[in-house]
């Protein structure tokens, strides 16, 4: 068989919100952001029966490493910031689950949500347009499920790989100096910064990118989904700043409603990136 057109690699999540428990995680969003846009997706990931693959498009292929537990995060808004509690974890994602049709893939994004993603990774996919949406390398956890930031410094063979490298300022603080020095070693990255829009790195070259105007509904997933649509688009047409433009606005689109029922078909991006220029 052939290789889907985008691959996301991470953990799929079942995420509790109050008394609500609903699928997601960075690979899931990713990959129905690239079905939406008319491109054939898998994921690679690990979970455990109780996981609903049946909320998935059944045009998406998933293939899964088995597991006792599916990862699953506990959300709170504390003060208006979110705070974010591992309740279970699933198995780690090595070169070795990789299909072998997969690694012809020719865009894959590699999206842990809590360091399951084995940066070897990289070196499986040999001729693909790759991408790192690096949040969960800069995740640890306390003894009682509380997520924290932790300092992660990729590796040269990693980093020598990527195309794209994104990151959010909720990952990184105010305190841009660690992620200023990734980006400098990548051909092109992306801060991305809710309703203040993106910085966007090309060759070490720092650029804004504004924001698409939204109600914000649901925050969850919109930087997977801007990674998402940035490298499909980066990898047809090698402009990285026409792929932020078209990001932008599927991020700012995905916010207005909850989990992944308003990330954009392509129509729905077309129009609203056609806005965003002409208030340019």
């Amino acid at each position: 068989m052939a290789a889907p057109d985008f691959v996301a690699v991470g953990h799929v999540t079942l995420d509790r919100l109050g008394d609500a428990i609903r699928p997601g995680g960075a690979a899931l969003y990713a990959a129905i952001a690239a079905h939406r846009l008319g491109l054939s997706a898998g994921i690679l990931t690990s979970h455990a029966d109780d996981f609903p693959l049946d909320a998935l498009p059944p045009q998406i292929e998933v293939v899964t490493v088995p597991a006792a537990r599916t990862t699953t995060f506990e959300h709170r808004d504390v003060d208006g910031r979110r705070v974010l509690r591992v309740r279970d974890a699933a198995n780690p994602l090595g070169t070795a689950d990789v299909p072998d049709d997969w690694r012809d893939a020719p865009i894959v994004l590699l999206a842990p949500v809590l360091n399951e993603v084995d940066p070897l990774l990289a070196t499986a996919f040999a001729d693909a347009s790759l991408g790192a949406a690096a949040q969960g390398w800069l995740r640890g956890f306390g003894p009682d499920g509380a997520v924290t930031a932790v300092m992660w410094t990729p590796p040269d063979f990693f980093i020598a790989r990527l195309q794209a490298l994104f990151l959010s300022r909720e990952d990184v603080g105010t305190d841009l100096t660690g992620a200023v020095e990734m980006f400098q070693r990548v051909p092109v990255g992306a801060l991305t910064a809710g309703e203040d829009g993106a910085l966007l790195f090309v060759n070490g070259e720092r650029y804004e990118v504004r924001p698409h105007p939204a109600h914000e509904i649901d925050g969850t997933g919109a930087g997977d989904v801007f990674a998402a649509t940035f490298l499909i688009d980066y990898h047809h047409d090698g402009n990285p700043w026409d792929a932020a433009a078209r990001a932008a606005c599927a991020g700012a689109l995905t916010v207005r409603g909850e989990g992944v029922a308003t990330i954009p078909d392509r129509a729905a991006l077309d129009t609203a990136l056609q806005a965003y220029r002409a208030a340019e």
